[in-house]
């Protein structure tokens, strides 16, 4: 008997951000992912149109793992009518937590803002989301151990295996009717100082496979030099380093970094500011799940006390008015929003100033607007000149390179049916495409936004 899927690639398709995959076969319409988009205008937008399937008809949600661009669309789906579980790892579900917690309150006090300040040209200005729909996404939170399979339906089970990235970060195999529709999620780096390396899959007949950095190989930069020369010119001007980090993962290794670097003597003490409340938050997920991470708990709180952190923001407006040499850490990682605009606010237009960026800055973020030196960026609906120097560490990336991806991919024992390669800006999916079909032949396609492909078994 004929069965046919149809697979809806409702985000992450041709794009980098927004991952959101539905598969409707004929026992459950399932769902992989359910990102918010970031970045360009245009791709935002699409977070306010109506979503495109019935969310009352999807039964599950699979989630991969918990940033934002895999999981902060939820509160937005429930709201809709989604009402059936959303499954993932015990950590990832407790990142997604804070994250989409988090989210909803910027979303809130962005638009308060907006009609506080009248810089919106809505009126009202209304959030994407609010508190109450990210808490009632979070009630629908159920997780999974990895490395086991579970049932959907009885022709339809799935395990997540553990995929480095960042804590609690899995792939999806998913067997429908015997064949295994691989969801690669972010696939993490085989030397990371914080998470064991990805466990490849051996099996894949269709293979949805990320992209982010299909068309690049890390550098080997010293980010250990990068941040002592940083530090010692900040302390040297009397100034401010302020590094925009991502909460989850990112924060973490830096702090790590810098822990590491003061204690074997290669800075000097220097106060450091996390101003991220999320940061801290993920913190505490890593002391609730050691087995997740290559920390002891002793080291862990050693750490901690190694900062200052900041908990509310009226701390946020003294770290401001300190006139030490400094260093502050806060989010987001691409400069789309979070406390890291009320520093830059203050300290970008002093040529004293440098901004480290530590991570991937997609297309449409200010992070990037600052990568390839833009004279001037907006803040909160003005315009603020650039003077600062603007550094980049790459190789603190939590994402494989190509030559990760590659490897990856290697340890697959069937030839696949097909690969769609998502996730990923355009030039890295077509490089990816072509590395893939000199590597190893097999078929690979790349998907558009909005597309629906049917499979038959």
């Amino acid at each position: 008997m004929n069965s046919e899927i149809k697979i809806h690639f409702l985000g992450a398709s041709s794009t980098v951000t927004g991952s959101k995959f539905l598969m409707e076969t004929p026992q459950a319409n399932i769902m992989v992912d359910c990102g918010m988009f970031q970045g360009l205008k245009e791709l935002r937008n699409l977070n306010w149109e109506p979503f495109p399937f019935p969310p009352d008809k999807i039964d599950v949600i699979l989630l991969t793992h918990g940033h934002l661009d895999h999981s902060g669309y939820l509160p937005r789906l429930v709201a809709q009518g989604f009402k059936g579980k959303i499954m993932g790892t015990a950590p990832s579900l407790a990142i997604a937590s804070i994250i989409v917690l988090d989210s909803a309150k910027i979303q809130e006090e962005q638009a308060q803002k907006a009609n506080d300040e009248g810089f919106s040209i809505h009126t009202p200005a209304l959030p994407l989301y609010s508190v109450k729909d990210a808490e009632n996404a979070i009630r629908l939170f159920k997780s999974v151990e990895p490395e086991k399979w579970s049932n959907i339906t009885p022709d339809i089970k799935f395990r997540l295996e553990k995929n480095g990235h960042i804590i609690g970060a899995t792939y999806i195999e998913l067997d429908i009717l015997g064949k295994i529709f691989l969801f690669s999620g972010d696939i993490g780096r085989e030397q990371d100082q914080l998470l064991d390396p990805p466990k490849p899959p051996e099996w894949g007949d269709y293979i949805f496979l990320e992209s982010t950095y299909g068309n690049r190989l890390h550098p080997e930069d010293s980010s250990d030099k990068i941040l002592k020369d940083a530090i010692n010119e900040t302390i040297k001007n009397n100034s401010i380093l302020i590094i925009p980090s991502f909460a989850v993962e990112r924060l973490q290794i830096l702090m790590y970094k810098l822990w590491q670097l003061y204690k074997k003597n290669i800075i000097p003490k220097i106060p450091i500011f996390i101003d991220s409340p999320m940061g801290n938050e993920v913190f505490g997920v890593f002391e609730r799940f050691p087995s997740w991470h290559k920390l002891n708990l002793q080291d862990l709180a050693a750490m901690k006390n190694h900062f200052n952190i900041i908990t509310s923001y009226k701390d946020t407006w003294k770290t401001i008015d300190d006139k030490r040499a400094k260093v502050v850490i806060a989010g987001s990682g691409m400069v789309s929003g979070g406390r890291v605009l009320t520093y830059l606010r203050y300290f970008i237009d002093k040529p004293e100033t440098t901004v480290l960026l530590v991570g991937f800055q997609a297309e449409g973020t200010r992070g990037r607007q600052l990568l390839e030196g833009d004279q001037e960026i907006k803040i909160f609906g003005k315009y603020c000149e650039v003077k600062a120097k603007i550094k980049m560490i790459e190789s603190l990336s939590a994402h494989a390179d190509q030559k990760g991806i590659i490897d990856w991919l290697g340890k697959i024992k069937n030839i696949p049916e097909k690969i769609f390669l998502i996730h990923g800006e355009p030039t890295a999916l077509d490089v990816l495409r072509v590395k893939i079909k000199d590597t190893y032949q097999w078929p690979v396609h790349i998907p558009h936004l909005s597309e629906t492909i049917s499979i038959k078994l």
